[in-house]
């Protein structure tokens, strides 16, 4: 039998997460290889570089401080050295990379290969919108599943219980990925859901930010509530209008109702939103600072939606994304946050 080989593309906080997860799996069975690469952008951290530091110590000092990795782990600074002979690709990098990644990848991978999305976002523009899973299978022409859940990387390297949902197409594709990522810690349910799974994960984020402002200006947990149910409609709706074949019950498994939940009580997005309203200083500033070189995804979320509904002419069909992204983009005071709903 031919073992599956895996292919770590990106090393964040939530990709040495998983890492740690995916590393131990591989050395419990059999059908995978037991060595995972890890793409690692290079840089240097104490007169050290990353990947010397991540392959001699086992930990990723910069984003993922205090973990132990598994020594299947090994971090590679080439992204087509860290591809070469995988049968099974996860993509866990910042979404605006994932195009030139891509096409760098492209004729460097085996034909046959799979891939799994962790990245949470839209391709999104006036001129039309694409899911992230759509970006790798259009340029890579392989079959792409998702992965999206109520998962705060720290909490998930800490073995702390958690689920996750994957959506794929292909049932053994959904087994793989099942042996890869499921752990007694780190629950995992398959569905046939692509969209639903991958929608979930982008579109929560505004909603997170809105929270945020909630947070913010102190109006305390009934309006945040309130807040998080009506960014849940308008999650549904968003997806069950412009994607066919998305399940409601989707929207009740992790990547969904869950993932919107642990978002909006202690994700980047709320933090740095809350921020704002709290200092009066920007988004690109408070990033800056307070996020250890991660990015907002729900800041750039809410203004590729935005000009998307823009575009259809339906932007008042939700009203609490586009009062976010005003509030965001054009400098409508927070305070506003729940006019109109």
């Amino acid at each position: 039998m031919t073992q599956e080989k895996v292919a770590l593309i990106g090393s964040g906080n939530w990709g040495s997460a998983i890492a740690k997860i995916v590393g131990s799996n591989v050395l419990q069975n059999a059908e995978f290889d037991k060595e995972v690469r890890m793409w690692v952008f290079e840089e240097m951290v104490d007169g050290r570089k990353l990947t010397e530091i991540i392959n001699n110590d086992h930990e990723n000092v910069k984003y993922l401080p205090g973990i132990k990795l598994p020594e299947s782990i090994v971090a590679v600074p080439d992204l087509l050295e860290c591809v070469r002979d995988a049968t099974t690709l996860i993509f866990v990098v910042p979404h605006q990379f994932l195009k030139g990644i891509c096409k760098s990848l492209l004729g460097n991978i085996r034909p046959d290969a799979r891939a799994i999305s962790l990245i949470k976002g839209l391709d999104a523009s006036a001129d039309g919108m694409r899911l992230f899973s759509q970006v790798i299978a259009d340029v890579l022409n392989i079959e792409v599943s998702v992965l999206s859940g109520a998962n705060i990387a720290n909490e998930v390297a800490e073995e702390m219980f958690c689920e996750s949902t994957i959506g794929s197409k292909r049932k053994e594709d959904g087994e793989v990925f099942y042996k890869l990522f499921n752990t007694p810690y780190f629950r995992i349910t398959v569905v046939e859901d692509v969209a639903g799974v991958e929608i979930c994960g982008a579109l929560k984020n505004i909603v997170a930010v809105g929270a945020g402002f909630i947070d913010g200006l102190k109006l305390g947990e009934n309006t945040k509530a309130a807040i998080m149910r009506i960014g849940l409609m308008e999650m549904k709706r968003f997806a069950c209008t412009f994607w066919s074949g998305v399940k409601e019950e989707t929207f009740y498994e992790s990547c969904g109702v869950a993932d919107l939940i642990t978002t909006c009580a202690g994700g980047r997005n709320r933090k740095v939103a809350e921020a704002h309203v709290v200092t009066g200083r920007s988004f690109d500033e408070l990033e800056r600072e307070m996020l250890n070189g991660q990015k907002l995804q729900g800041t750039l979320a809410a203004h590729e939606v935005h000009d998307y509904l823009k575009a259809k002419n339906m932007t008042a069909e939700f009203p609490l994304f586009t009062r976010i992204y005003q509030i965001v983009y054009e400098n409508t005071p927070a305070s506003s946050i729940v006019e109109g709903l």
